[in-house]
């Protein structure tokens, strides 16, 4: 059974975002955790390290025109510390990212990302200072992050990737969701529940 299609390779250009501790805070300010929705959270990544207050762009890479569409991040180590919000990977991902390329991850990040569909694998640290500094220097260099064979590749050179097997086998599988597991699995469990004589509720 299958919740959502699976993520089993993430081609295309990439955004290098360097740093170690990039924390929550810093990929999406608290004043958006009032949204509602994150249909809308997409255009507030990094909105602070991006914009002046008074909306100047500061360069941020994130805003270089031959970087737009790009679908793989790269930053540095222990990504996504901080806060538990999953505003943060709810904002990258629907700033149309795909993966996250760090050198480590914190751990409740990692869950919140992967539970939608949010590749993240770790290089070492020698690769993800080269695979930085290819991105950096060429906006057109395609990124593939294969979780098949658990490599990053770059420009015809390979790196080993790493990730926990439970969230790559998710992954692979398409069943990264435990929320739209457990409703594909509803009929099951009212079968299940009138078979043992318990009430079923529509």
């Amino acid at each position: 059974m299958s919740a959502f299609q699976p993520v089993v390779r993430v081609v295309g250009r990439a955004v290098a975002v360097p740093g170690n501790d990039i924390d929550t805070d810093r990929i999406i300010p608290a004043r958006y955790l009032k949204s509602v929705t994150f249909d809308d959270l997409g255009a507030a990544l990094f909105v602070d390290e991006r914009f002046a207050p008074d909306g100047t762009p500061k360069g941020h890479p994130l805003d270089d025109p031959a970087r737009a569409g790009a679908t793989v991040l790269v930053s540095g180590a222990n990504f996504g510390c901080g806060s538990s919000r999953e505003h943060a990977p709810q904002a990258i991902y629907r700033a149309g990212f795909r993966a996250v390329v760090a050198g480590s991850f914190a751990e409740i990040f990692f869950g919140n990302a992967t539970g939608i569909g949010l590749a993240c694998v770790r290089l070492a640290e020698g690769d993800l200072s080269d695979l930085t500094r290819r991105v950096q220097e060429d906006p057109a260099l395609a990124v593939t992050v294969d979780l098949a064979a658990m490599r990053v590749e770059a420009g015809g050179r390979g790196y080993a990737a790493a990730m926990p097997d439970s969230a790559r086998n998710a992954l692979l599988t398409g069943t990264y969701d435990p929320l739209a597991e457990l409703l594909e699995g509803l009929p099951d469990v009212r079968r299940t529940a009138a078979s043992l004589g318990h009430e079923v509720r529509r």
